[in-house]
């Protein structure tokens, strides 16, 4: 019997456009604007570890269960991911060419022309010097691509059918995702005595760009997929894992001052980004909230958002677009509602329909 898709899980789209733009303000905004939400959007690096767990939940989610019945055919699976990965990915890229002459100043000779193979290949994160390369939200999609090739065995793993022993396996994985970050503070390798996410030094580059130390995350999402599993989704449950992961996440947060900068940035939140994760795929009012349609219709053009919103910054600031119109007295808040514009722009000119092209051509 063939296994069918499972049901849509809206609220976690909604999740998504929260988390795109907490990233967009984090790299183009002052956090102190944003008074009590000041300590989230100072620690928006933390929304990309999120995407990453996510990303391997909603893989699990959707493919695990034929995974373990032999049903995942693998070199589908593949051509399906590329399809959905590579179009935006490759027009941030296009959209970058202005950066190349930077690029080149900023690098050896041979290190700008390993960056310029290496990057239209997704393998670039696996160098923490030119991880950044072109587009600095890029190195993400190096890793993804890698944690794709792995997901179809680690979807086929045995899992035990009982919460207790995969909360256990999910407690090894977290400490095994702490592991990078908790190596770099005691033996602090670059000299940094007190890194932050303004900080720089080739092994910090390499903690926070190459694939290897976000694995963790990624599979601790696709466990996560097994305990939703076995957890009702109606019921209180749900919705107190949802309200706990959220305020303890916040509070976390607040008190990232006092935490290590190389913990939080990864591996820390994992078991609290989990319980917000399983509160949002339930049947709660927390989920009907963030499930709600204009956050959705935003979520769904998050990929884009994320990935061009360097290139479309620039794009506007480049051609002084407000300038011209008279609107730069609004800016940088006029900037962010233009951004998340043209990655609606992006999603339905550019990666839904090269999406279906590419999977009709591939038979994907």
């Amino acid at each position: 019997m063939e296994i069918g898709k499972p049901d849509r899980l809206n609220a976690l789209t909604g999740l998504r456009s929260f988390a795109a733009v907490n990233i967009v303000l984090f790299h183009f905004s002052n956090p102190l604007w944003f008074g009590v939400l000041a300590p989230v959007v100072n620690a928006g690096y933390a929304s990309v570890s999120f995407f990453i767990l996510l990303s391997g939940y909603v893989l699990a989610y959707n493919y695990a269960a034929r995974a373990r019945a032999g049903q995942l055919d693998t070199s589908r699976f593949y051509k399906a991911r590329f399809t959905r990965l590579y179009p935006i990915y490759l027009l941030s890229l296009i959209m970058a060419w202005r950066i190349i002459p930077q690029e080149y100043v900023s690098h050896t000779h041979a290190m700008f022309w390993t960056g310029m193979v290496l990057t239209p290949l997704l393998l670039q994160g696996w160098i923490p010097e030119i991880a950044t390369f072109l587009n600095t939200p890029a190195w993400t999609m190096s890793a993804e691509s890698f944690y794709y090739l792995l997901f179809p065995w680690l979807a086929r793993w045995k899992q035990p059918g009982r919460i207790p022993p995969i909360l256990a396996r999910l407690g090894v994985i977290w400490l095994l995702g702490l592991i990078p970050g908790t190596l770099y503070i005691i033996f602090s390798p670059d000299g940094i005595p007190h890194p932050d996410r303004f900080s720089t030094g080739p092994w910090l580059q390499a903690l926070k760009y190459t694939p290897v130390p976000h694995l963790m995350s990624f599979v601790f999402g696709v466990l996560l997929a097994e305990l939703d599993e076995l957890i009702p989704r109606p019921g209180l449950t749900r919705l107190l894992l949802g309200v706990a992961g959220f305020a303890a996440t916040f509070f976390l947060l607040w008190l990232g001052a006092d935490i290590p900068y190389a913990i939080i940035h990864d591996g820390l939140l994992m078991p609290l980004f989990g319980c917000v994760i399983l509160g949002l795929s339930g049947d709660n009012i927390l989920a009907h909230v963030l499930g709600v349609r204009p956050l959705v219709f935003v979520g769904e053009a998050s990929y884009c958002l994320y990935l061009l919103h360097f290139n479309f910054w620039n794009l506007i600031h480049d051609t002084h677009v407000l300038d011209h119109l008279g609107l730069a007295r609004f800016d940088p808040w006029i900037s962010y509602v233009i951004l998340i514009g043209l990655a609606l722009l992006a999603l339905y000119t550019v990666e839904k329909p090269a999406q279906r092209r590419l999977r009709k051509w591939m038979k994907a």
